[in-house]
């Protein structure tokens, strides 16, 4: 299937968070991924609040607006791949980020979580080497009887999971 032609600048799928600080999320992305505001797109509603910012990171943009009062609570869950997740790290606790998931061993690949102030989750990823071959680890990924599962794991996926188990079930609205 062809690639969809999209706007110089936009990917062919953008997230767009909805946020509690929407403004200070906007921050967190420009000084911890290197992001770059494209301030001819930031629109304030009537009502003051950020309808909308964008923010190029990479290849993506993200575009982000401020929950209005009577919206529900929907934090983001995002993936970003880096070149180097101990900086990119230092600089999301150094805004206030809370680390969820400390850098682990994910299949050649080092993978951390970190949850920014108005609780969105950020998966940071820096690719190595190794990636994984399906064909080669099938059976790390499907339990006995040919259920989807994880049945016997290592110790670095078992802390994978609980942490992001840990994160979700801790999930809270910063207006509340």
């Amino acid at each position: 299937m062809p690639i969809p032609a999209a706007p110089e600048g936009y990917a062919t799928v953008n997230p767009f968070i909805i946020t509690t600080g929407a403004e200070d999320v906007t921050r967190f992305v420009i000084e911890v991924f290197g992001g770059e505001e494209r301030a001819e797109a930031r629109t304030v509603d009537d009502d003051g609040l950020l309808l909308q910012a964008e923010v190029r990171v990479g290849t993506t943009t993200i575009m982000l607006a401020e929950r209005k009062p009577n919206w529900p609570f929907t934090p983001s869950l995002l993936q970003v791949y880096v070149d180097d997740l101990d900086a990119v790290l230092e600089r999301a606790l150094a805004r206030g980020g809370r680390l969820v998931t400390t850098p682990t061993d994910f299949f050649g690949t080092q993978f951390a979580r970190v949850q920014d102030s108005s609780a969105n989750l950020w998966w940071i990823w820096q690719h190595g080497d190794a990636v994984r071959d399906a064909d080669d680890s099938e059976s790390e990924w499907t339990a006995e009887g040919g259920d989807q599962g994880w049945g016997e794991i290592s110790p670095e996926l078992a802390y994978i999971h609980d942490t992001l188990l840990e994160a979700m079930t801790a999930l809270r609205d910063p207006k509340a």
